[in-house]
């Protein structure tokens, strides 16, 4: 893993061993002054610290220096740059290395910086400054392939008499660039907002729109975290974005105030990390970017302004939803939210505190690789986890299964088919450890965004040589919740696979006695 320090100084910590095992302790395997390495290519000292890091797809280190706002009539110097992929390569395998010869470093106008991280694509690396958008290759030396200007009234503050006492975090566009494979995706921070579609190749903007431009009259927007984007690979690329007004300090428009000293004190409005979400203007809207024979469109497909959402909402495409951290201002309870990413409705909420250190601070939520668990940090330093409990024990509902012994996970056609699966898979494949069971246990898995005909679904599992064989039709059925047997599925309706599985059979994948392990999943 690599990570960025406060003192300038990027890291590369090494947390699992050859196998996959996570350490008890992390290996640091590199340790690089990035803000002293560019100082010493550019023969002279940097006034903006590191802001942000990536690795291209070629292995290249990029940064930038800057910070959360950036005036240019300050003149304040911001640079990007990377450490190339031979010299990281070197230091990993122990050698010493001469970074003189191994950093390179682009030097921006003064009043142009950095304030938000860095995206990687094919293409290269995209970065957007407070005045620009550019896309930068590694050749030997810092290649612009292109720029593209974009507009902004500047830093927004709160005004006399508001309920917030914060403002917005960038002075130009705050939204930390999203890509497609053919697109670059961020707002600007104009009133109101704009979300802007740029061409990745040539740096064109192809489409804009104005986005959380509902609200009520007097509302302030400023889009600060990157957006959800997802591409459904047949010309629509859909945006989810969120207001965060409020949630940058008031310091950060003072004279003297250096924006990228990384504090919560000097970045985050302390009313908001006191009292919540009430400091936080609303708005959390979903655009369509629609691409056609005359180029692209924009469309808005929904709005919400009654969220106010700082976890950096994340989208699950297996299951439909959007998954947010909120506190529900009526009750000032924080709770986990689902939304349905077709319509923006609440289709669930579960409360966690109503204790003001609950607020999540910004720190981003982030979902788990068994497909099953959704974390998100909290102000009191507790680390918050939702699973969703999709299987249970129908005979024995009384007994709850381990969460953390469940996965749900995609499994490739390409995979499904190698592994003796015939059809089409459909659904994830479900893998699940029970122990103390009877000889014979059913197992009911829920599943959701399954379609066709019953009488031609089969069920495969895998065996412990490795391949999938098809289950028998009198050791598994499909029904609702409610016990029916339907004749036909559809996609928006939650059903149960009932499996019975007998301990150390053909599909039990554990050695234990009393322990079942299955891996099943469906095909058509």
């Amino acid at each position: 893993m690599v990570c960025p320090t406060n003192d300038n100084r990027v890291l590369m910590l090494k947390a699992t061993d050859e196998e996959g095992n996570v350490l008890p302790e992390f290996e640091k395997v590199l340790d690089i002054d990035i803000k002293a390495a560019a100082e010493a290519a550019l023969g002279k000292t940097l006034d903006q610290n590191l802001l942000s890091v990536v690795f291209d797809y070629e292995g290249n280190l990029w940064f930038a220096t800057g910070g959360f706002r950036i005036y240019p009539d300050r003149k304040q110097q911001g640079t990007f740059g990377y450490v190339s992929r031979a010299a990281i390569d070197k230091i990993l395998n122990g050698e010493d290395v001469d970074l003189s010869d191994a950093v390179f470093v682009y030097e921006l106008e003064p009043g142009e910086g950095a304030e938000n991280g860095i995206a990687a694509s094919k293409e290269g690396a995209v970065i957007l400054t407070n005045l620009k958008c550019y896309l930068l290759q590694a050749d030997n030396g810092v290649k612009k392939v292109w720029e593209t200007s974009y507009k902004s009234v500047g830093a927004k503050e709160s005004k006399e008499g508001d309920e917030t006492t914060g403002g917005g975090l960038a002075w130009g566009g705050g939204c930390s660039l999203s890509l497609t494979k053919d697109l670059v995706m961020f707002t600007d921070n104009q009133d109101p907002v704009n979300l802007i579609a740029v061409d990745m190749k040539t740096g064109e903007q192809v489409a804009s729109m104005p986005v959380i431009d509902e609200l009520p009259e007097g509302t302030q927007v400023s889009v600060e975290n990157s957006a959800i984007v997802y591409d459904d690979g047949e010309g629509t690329v859909s945006t989810i974005v969120c207001n965060w007004f409020g949630a940058g300090s008031a310091k950060l428009g003072e004279a003297d105030n250096d924006s990228s000293i990384q504090s919560y004190e000097n970045i985050y409005d302390v009313g908001w990390l006191r009292q919540g979400n009430k400091m936080i203007a609303p708005g959390i809207e979903r655009v369509d970017t629609v691409k056609t024979e005359d180029g692209y469109e924009m469309k808005s497909i929904w709005c919400r302004s009654d969220l106010s959402d700082t976890s950096m909402m994340k989208l699950s495409t297996a299951t439909g939803y959007i998954y947010g951290y909120v506190q529900d201002l009526e009750t000032g309870m924080w709770q986990y939210i689902m939304l349905d990413f077709e319509t923006g409705e609440t289709v669930f909420t579960m409360d966690i505190s109503d204790k003001p250190g609950y607020n999540n601070m910004a720190i981003g939520m982030y979902a788990g690789n068994s497909g099953n668990s959704l974390y998100c940090p909290t102000g009191y330093l507790e680390l918050l986890r939702l699973q969703d409990r999709f299987v249970y024990l129908p005979e024995m509902p009384y007994r709850k299964v381990d969460l953390d012994q469940a996965m749900r996970n995609v499994l490739s056609q390409e995979k499904f088919a190698a592994d003796g699966g015939q059809g089409d898979v459909e659904g994830w494949l479900n893998t699940i450890t029970i122990e103390n069971v009877h000889p014979n246990t059913t197992v009911a898995i829920r599943m959701k965004g399954i379609s066709g005909e019953t009488g031609s679904m089969k069920l495969y599992a895998y065996g412990a040589d490795g391949t999938l064989k098809e289950v028998p039709a009198e050791k598994w059925h499909i029904q609702t919740e409610d016990g029916e047997t339907p004749d036909t599925l559809s996609e928006d309706v939650l059903y149960e696979v009932h499996m019975t599985v007998e301990d150390g059979g053909d599909f039990d994948l554990s050695e234990t006695e009393k322990e079942i392990k299955i891996s099943a999943v469906l095909g058509i």
